[in-house]
């Protein structure tokens, strides 16, 4: 009688479910992160597009549309996404260093992740100054978490490898740079790195800017800079000066954020508190009115003006990152979904622009390269992390000393007014979550108690006052 080689075939199937469980599920994972952050990005790019199209054809319609939508915005995200406000990496952060099941389960649902990018394109088809690669991070994390459910017995380890995976392969696909994807993991949501982790974290990087780049092609965040053999004698003295302006903005900008009830009057602070609805369109409003001041050049992410300035074909007024930074801030305040990488890189190009009046002698790309790397290491204070973004974005190996050493003074220099601004915000998810209200106890109806006999003695457990009988005896 033929008998089948059982042992061996069962020996095959468990093998291939151990290297499913271990490898399978962290590339679904990430080709599924390189997907959705490719098609993010188009439709963030479609959405701004069509705001850009309706701001030139009707000049004063920001004025009415992006209070509206801001409006709309924080109404969506207060009454459906709780936890989808802002970047998302605060929430990425506050996952990791927390109970990766418990805050991933309220802050990295699959309803954050289909809020965090409905509500971000609704924002940028209102002009609102947000970017699209803080939010990658988080939806990136809130997939990979989610695959959770393929472990049939998942643990706190292998949920926070899926975090970790999730969100530098988000901001790897997000941005062409896979190295930075690496760095930014290390440096921002873990400050170490595990060796257990590593393997895993760099595969889906891989994976996740495979994909990527066979949907967009070969190509750099903001193209190709060109830097001369022979640097400029100023570049030192150009290094250590923009790094203490980006260094001293970015720090103001963390400082604004992070203490609102010391210049936010009290009347809006109110506002802000009772009618968030109602504050999120007064910022709206003024996001729109220094949109027309600087003749449209301060909506959306920025990316266009970097760019425009970094190939030569863009002239930015010199108050240009000034009025960016109110936008920034008139976006942020209010909690609606966006990130913040896009617009620091628009403002450190600014800062750049200006600048060049001092530095004159120097090519323009090269000083909005070192501005756009302090700034950005000003905001978030990960000089690593910044100066690699920066640096593989525009393809500015040459440049790679003087980037990291502007980054690292900076960085420096910003937490004389800040702390680093992610933690910080983390730390206000990572608070103790609320425990569940217990459950009402009935109500008893109260039984009148009869009245004593007048025989009755004094026993142990009845005060003789209460007792009639006791003062008769």
């Amino acid at each position: 009688m033929f008998r089948a080689p059982l042992p061996l075939s069962n020996g095959i199937a468990r093998r291939a479910r151990r290297l499913w469980r271990q490898y399978g599920v962290f590339w679904l994972g990430a080709i599924a992160v390189g997907l959705i952050a490719v098609l993010y990005a188009r439709l963030i790019d479609w959405g701004y597009n069509e705001f850009r199209a309706m701001q030139q054809q009707h000049a004063w319609a920001p004025l009415i549309v992006t209070p509206a939508v801001a409006a709309l915005a924080v109404w969506l995200t207060r009454t459906f996404f709780r936890g989808a406000e802002g970047s998302g990496i605060p929430q990425v952060i506050a996952t990791l260093h927390a109970k990766p099941g418990e805050y991933g389960a309220r802050l990295l649902s699959l309803r954050i992740l289909a809020g965090k990018i409905a509500v971000s394109f609704l924002a940028i088809l209102g002009g609102l100054t947000i970017g699209r690669e803080g939010p990658t991070v988080q939806v990136g994390a809130a997939l990979m978490f989610n695959l959770r459910r393929l472990y049939p017995r998942s643990n706190a380890l292998i949920e926070r490898q899926l975090v970790l995976a999730g969100a530098a392969a988000g901001l790897s696909a997000a941005f062409n740079t896979p190295l930075a994807g690496i760095v930014f993991a290390i440096e921002e949501l873990t400050r170490s790195f595990e060796a257990r982790a590593s393997g895993v974290l760099i595969t889906a990087i891989i994976i996740a800017g495979v994909i990527a780049l066979g949907l967009n092609g070969n190509y750099t965040y903001f193209g190709t800079i060109q830097i001369g053999a022979h640097f400029p004698d100023l570049l030192a003295v150009a290094v250590l000066l923009t790094a203490i302006i980006t260094g001293i903005a970015g720090g103001v900008f963390g400082w604004l954020l992070l203490n609102t009830a010391r210049w936010i009057p009290a009347q809006l602070r109110k506002m802000h508190g009772e009618r968030p609805v109602a504050f999120a369109a007064l910022c709206g409003f003024a996001i729109a009115v220094v949109g027309l001041i600087s003749g449209g050049t301060t909506f959306g992410s920025g990316y266009a003006e970097a760019r425009g300035l970094l190939e030569g074909h863009e002239h930015l007024s010199m108050f240009y990152p000034f009025l960016k930074m109110i936008s920034m801030v008139g976006s942020y305040l209010p909690g609606t979904p966006g990130g913040i990488f896009a617009p620091s890189l628009s403002i450190g190009a600014g800062f750049g622009n200006l600048l060049h009046g001092v530095f004159d002698s120097m090519q323009l790309p090269m000083l909005i390269a070192l501005a756009m790397v302090g700034y950005l290491a000003a905001v978030t204070q990960s000089p690593i992390t910044s100066f690699v973004i920066v640096m593989e974005m525009i393809d500015g190996h040459a440049l790679v000393i003087s980037l990291m050493a502007t980054a690292l003074i900076a960085s420096r220099v910003a937490r004389f007014f800040a702390p680093p601004l992610y933690e910080a915000l983390a730390e206000r998810y990572m608070a103790p979550l609320p425990k569940p209200a217990p459950e009402p106890v009935p109500e008893v109806p109260e039984v009148e108690a009869p009245e004593p006999a007048a025989a009755a003695t004094v026993d142990g457990d009845t005060p003789a006052a209460d007792n009639p009988g006791a003062a008769r005896q």
